[in-house]
């Protein structure tokens, strides 16, 4: 099953989904599919994400660089 999605994307993104897709040779469409799937498979597969919330901490941007902080 498909789906048809309509976005409004900033000026700077839009520019860098064409000029990527011009590269590659693929519409813009079909490149922005698969910019969409991988996000969604980086922030579906976060091993760390089960513990967001369940520590006490004063370290406000956890949740964005826990990576930075594991491996420091």
């Amino acid at each position: 099953m498909v789906h048809t999605l309509l976005l409004e994307v900033p000026e700077d993104v839009y520019r860098s989904l064409v000029e990527t897709a011009e590269q590659t040779g693929q519409p813009p469409e079909e490149l922005a599919i698969q910019w969409l799937a991988a996000a969604n498979r980086y922030f579906a597969d976060d091993p760390l994400e089960k513990f967001i919330g369940a520590f006490q901490s004063d370290v406000l941007d956890w949740a964005d660089k826990h990576d930075l902080y594991i491996t420091s």
